[in-house]
């Protein structure tokens, strides 16, 4: 067989997955806007972080503190700055996705260093909605247009509402309402700032960092979350839309 034919053989043979592919992707999309609409009036009963984490490890959740929504009105403002000056301190700013962040993620991972972070709030939103633990590109890629899309459908006050009530705070304990009576043993309005520090110092690994009592890294970290806190200012976020 010459090599026209099979190029030729090749096309004829890919066209069809490729058309499903595509029907696939499109398929996808309608679903993921369908969705990201509902969840802009509705709360999610559940997400694929959750799911994971239930297949994963099934045994040991503390069911008592699983999870229990609070609207954001009732989040303490201080809680709501300490997760931002944590996490995201450009929240206010950006579009869902920080590139000026990112561009420079990028260049790290080109000159050989490890892939990290960069995630806004808005991201993080997206990955534990809809996407799987991991650092892999292909995961942080499609967290791209699903934080774009967040903030568009969403805008700055759900997106943050959203992610305090399905962020994970202990194992199986998911959101800021369960994690204050898990950590704490009083409901999230009563949190202190600095519980609130301690509580948003725990969130880069809640399987290791415990709030109550903190180690000397969250300590520290909890330390200077308050100071960013501080320079931030409630006004940082109260004012979002």
């Amino acid at each position: 067989m010459t090599r026209h034919r099979q190029s030729k053989l090749s096309r004829y043979l890919l066209r069809p997955l490729w058309r499903v592919l595509w029907r696939v992707l499109l398929i996808w999309l309608i679903v993921t806007v369908g969705v990201t609409v509902a969840l802009r009036y509705v709360d999610p009963p559940f997400w694929s972080w959750m799911i994971w984490r239930g297949i994963t490890t099934p045994e040991g959740y503390p069911d008592r503190y699983s999870h229990q929504w609070v609207e954001l009105d009732a989040i303490p403002l201080h809680m709501q700055l300490a997760v931002v000056a944590a996490e995201d301190q450009r929240f206010p700013l950006h579009t869902g996705v920080d590139f000026k962040e990112l561009e420079q993620a990028i260049r790290d991972a080109m000159a050989g260093k490890s892939l990290r972070g960069a995630s806004t709030l808005t991201q993080q939103t997206a990955k534990n909605l809809f996407l799987w633990p991991g650092r892999d590109w292909t995961r942080k890629g499609l967290e791209l247009p699903l934080a774009l899309l967040l903030e568009q459908v969403w805008g700055k006050r759900r997106t943050l509402e959203v992610y305090l009530n399905i962020v994970e705070f202990a194992p199986g304990v998911y959101g800021v309402g369960a994690a204050s009576e898990y950590w704490f043993g009083k409901p999230v309005q009563r949190l202190s700032r600095d519980e609130a520090a301690r509580l948003a110092a725990i969130l880069p690994n809640p399987w290791i960092y415990s709030a109550q009592p903190p180690s000397n890294h969250v300590r520290r970290r909890a330390d200077w979350v308050l100071r960013q806190m501080q320079q931030l200012g409630p006004a940082w976020i109260a004012n979002i839309k």
